[in-house]
Formats: structure tokens, sequence, C-alpha cells
């Protein structure tokens, strides 16, 4: 088959590549960014897709996406990885706010319902204006981690 991007690695890279393999140094996904490359290199091994994601576990799909990202974004992106561009979200809940729902789950279900549910407290936090979004996952989390 034929492959849209070539990855064709300079002497240095390659050199680098071979170090980090070899030392093991960094995390064990740049580790493996680096075998793929160094595989993945035209001048030198040129592995087909499906070689290479067998030797190292991954699905071709990766290395594909990895050959790309070499083409594409360039050495450094492709064996760091991307930054993200938006932080995690931090916690929804503060200490008031999670201990309002606590002492809501510890009181009487509302009238109809013989128990609280995830999603019926969820409801009832947005209702009484706890916090303005909150899904019934975070809840679970929540309520989890205190029991």
């Amino acid at each position: 088959m034929n492959k849209k991007y070539i990855v064709r690695l300079s002497r240095e890279e390659r050199q680098e590549l071979v170090e980090l393999v070899r030392r093991l140094s960094g995390s064990s996904q740049k580790v493996r960014r680096a075998q793929i490359l160094l595989k993945a290199d035209a001048k030198f091994s040129n592995w087909p897709d499906s070689q290479i994601a067998e030797a190292f576990g991954c699905r071709i799909q990766t290395v594909e996406n990895l050959r790309k990202r070499m083409v594409t974004e360039g050495f450094e992106v492709a064996l760091h990885g991307k930054p993200r561009t938006t932080p995690p979200r931090g916690k929804i809940l503060n200490g008031k706010q999670e201990a309002k729902v606590i002492a809501m789950r510890l009181g009487k279900p509302p009238k109809g319902f013989s128990n609280w549910s995830l999603r019926l407290l969820s409801e009832r936090v947005i209702e009484l204006g706890i916090t303005d979004s909150i899904s019934h996952e975070t809840v679970r989390k929540m309520l989890k981690k205190t029991g």
C-alpha cells in the first residue's frame, strides 16, 4: 500500500531516538513513539505499518497518526506529543457544596421515591441552585470518595 506520509529522519533525529530507546528515558509513551519512528524511517528500516503495530502492541491507526504528525507538525511534536489546548476541568463542587449534597443524600428522598438515585440527586442540586450544572456521574464520584 502506498503511504501518504513518508518519514525521513535526519542523522541527528535518528541519533536522538536511538539514544532515547537505548536509555529508556522519558515516559513509556515517548519511548514507544521513538521506536515507531525508527521503524517507520524510509532511509533505514521502512517497516510496513502493520508490522510496526504488531511489534509494538498498538493499532495500525496509531502508527499512521504518528507518521502523519511527524510529516505535518515536525519531529518534536511527534516525539513529545501536543500539549493540551484546554486544561482539564477542576473540581465542580467545593467543600460546602459537597456537604450539602451529602446531607441531601442522607436525608429522606422526595415524595414518590423510596431512595435517592444519582440522576435525581443531580437534578435536585441544580434545582436548589447549589451549582449551575452537574452530571449524575460527578455526583457518583463525589459520593464514592466520601463513602
